[in-house]
């Protein structure tokens, strides 16, 4: 599977998970809303990064990407520990965030390495 669709499919979990939350319960719509802003800027910026004017450019957006990343899995993990969803059914998804973060990581340290940057 190409990364894109990877990427893709993890903002769709995500948009799934912001579906579950319970309605009216306090502060399920403020979770709702940052799980899904940040895990649809993740495949935006990955979309721009691939259409990137530089190396730099490229670099840039993907580090925007991984900081979309770890926000999306702080806020998974505070809606675990907040008991609105099961923590056990959020693991994949965290696990696909922080394996997504390394992809995007290496990809950043090898362009650097390219561009003596």
């Amino acid at each position: 599977m190409e990364l894109e669709d990877r990427i893709v499919q993890f903002a769709a979990r995500c948009v799934k998970v912001c579906a579950a939350l319970p309605p009216k319960v306090v502060g399920s719509a403020g979770f709702a809303d940052q799980v899904f802003r940040s895990s649809t800027s993740i495949a935006a910026n990955y979309a721009e990064a691939c259409e990137a004017e530089s190396a730099k450019d490229f670099v840039h957006k993907l580090k925007v990407a991984m900081k979309e990343l770890s926000e999306t899995r702080i806020w998974l993990k505070l809606i675990g520990e907040a008991g609105y969803i099961d923590s056990d059914k959020l693991v994949s998804l965290i696990g696909e965030s922080k394996e997504l973060s390394r992809i995007l990581s290496a990809s950043v340290t090898t362009t650097k390495k390219k561009i003596g940057g």
